[in-house]
C-alpha cells in the first residue's frame, strides 16, 4: 500500500507540472492561471450544492427508516471530487468533475459496489459493530 501511495503522490504532481506548462504555453500564463481558480470556485460552488441535496435526501432516507447507502457512496465522491477541485491542478479538476457529475458519477459507483462486494466475498473486508 505505501508504494502505490507513494507512487501516486510523486506521479500526479508531475502530471499536473506538465500538464499547466503545456497549457501556459498553449493558451497563456494568465489564463491558464484563472482557468485553475476558476475550476476551483467552480467545484466548490459544486460539491456545496450537492453536498446540502445529498444531506437532505439522507435526512428523508433516515427519517422513513431506510438505510440511506445510496446516498452515502454519493457523499464518498461528492467529498472526493470537492478536495480534487480545490486541488491546484487542471488533472485533478477533471477527475473532481467526473466524481461531482451524476451521470459520470454512476460508473463508478456500480465499480465501487462491485470491488466491496468482490472483498466482502473473499473475506478481505470485515464489517465490524462497535
Amino acid at each position: 500500500m505505501f508504494i502505490k501511495l507513494f507512487i501516486l503522490f510523486i506521479t500526479v504532481p508531475l502530471l499536473e507540472i506538465f500538464v499547466l506548462l503545456n497549457t501556459a504555453e498553449q493558451i497563456g500564463p494568465w489564463p491558464t492561471f484563472l482557468l485553475v481558480i476558476a475550476t476551483g470556485v467552480a467545484g466548490a460552488y459544486l460539491a456545496k450544492s450537492q453536498g446540502l441535496d445529498l444531506v437532505q435526501r439522507i435526512q428523508i432516507a433516515t427519517n422513513k427508516g431506510e438505510l440511506p447507502a445510496e446516498e452515502l457512496i454519493n457523499g464518498l465522491f461528492i467529498l472526493s471530487g470537492g478536495l480534487l477541485l480545490l486541488t491546484p491542478g487542471l488533472v485533478t479538476d477533471l477527475f473532481g468533475f467526473i466524481c461531482l457529475t451524476p451521470w459520470s458519477r454512476e460508473p463508478l459507483k456500480r465499480y465501487l459496489i462491485a470491488w466491496f462486494k468482490k472483498k466482502i466475498t473473499k473475506g478481505e473486508f470485515q464489517i465490524r459493530h462497535l
